[in-house]
């Protein structure tokens, strides 16, 4: 537990390990085999991986009952896992990384941020938030030696504003963005970027009730139709969809 709100999930979980790239989610199922309640697994970023140890951690905010059933595992427990699922972010080299984060849209920026150091690239990470309490997992980004800007609606950390306000101060025409977070905050974003003339891949969060592109509950228009989050996405270039909805 992070917060009162904010948990992260550790799992032994090595073949989803070894496949994962960042940006993918996994599709958990919250409840013993013997259970169907409730009946929906629940789409979760990877936030960070390691192939090494066969390991994947996960970070969730306790909404509802699924999330609730996550929050009462305990050491030991099996979880059923679908995944790697979803396409994940594209590296581009020799632009400077910067990785915008919006609330729980930090979660998959991590793992993101762990492949862009073995790459040899330092990104930049901007985290938004409403207060100061709800700001997590900035240390371990620090702890790979990212540099970290935080801001908070409401100044209780860092500087007062939204994360664009960050943005807006950071962004050059050399960067490569990846954000995640609130669609108002991406559709702000790419606006940024396209003034800034830096490329942008955006991460959506949507609701998914297959995760493998059956139900169509994860649709989102694009300038040619609609996409599926969980198998177009969940990561897009920002020409690819419409942020306006």
């Amino acid at each position: 537990m992070l917060t009162d709100r904010i948990y992260r999930l550790t799992l032994s979980a090595p073949q989803v390990a070894a496949d994962a790239q960042p940006g993918q989610f996994v599709h958990v199922r919250t409840v013993p085999p013997t259970s169907w309640d409730p009946f929906l697994r629940r789409p979760l970023s990877i936030h960070d991986c390691s192939r090494e140890e066969g390991i994947i951690a996960l970070l969730y905010e306790v909404v509802g009952r699924g999330t609730t059933l996550l929050s009462r595992l305990r050491p030991g427990d099996e979880v059923d896992l679908l995944g790697p699922l979803g396409r994940g972010f594209t590296l581009v080299p020799d632009r400077r990384p910067v990785l915008v984060g919006g609330g729980l849209g930090l979660a998959p920026l991590l793992f993101l941020a762990r492949r862009l150091r073995e790459a040899r690239q330092r990104p930049v990470v901007l985290v938004g938030c409403r207060r100061g309490s709800d700001v997590v997992a900035i240390d371990d980004f620090a702890a790979l030696d990212c540099k970290v800007e935080v801001a908070t609606e409401d100044g209780s950390l860092g500087c007062k504003g939204m994360v664009t306000t960050l943005a807006e101060k950071h962004l050059e025409c050399e960067d490569a963005v990846y954000a995640c977070g609130p669609r108002p905050m991406l559709a702000a974003i790419a606006g940024l970027c396209r003034g800034a003339g830096a490329l942008l891949q955006v991460s959506l969060e949507e609701k998914m009730g297959c995760g493998i592109g059956a139900c169509l509950v994860c649709a989102c228009p694009t300038p040619k139709g609609y996409a599926r989050v969980c198998t177009d996405g969940p990561v897009f270039w920002a020409e690819e969809v419409d942020l306006r909805g």
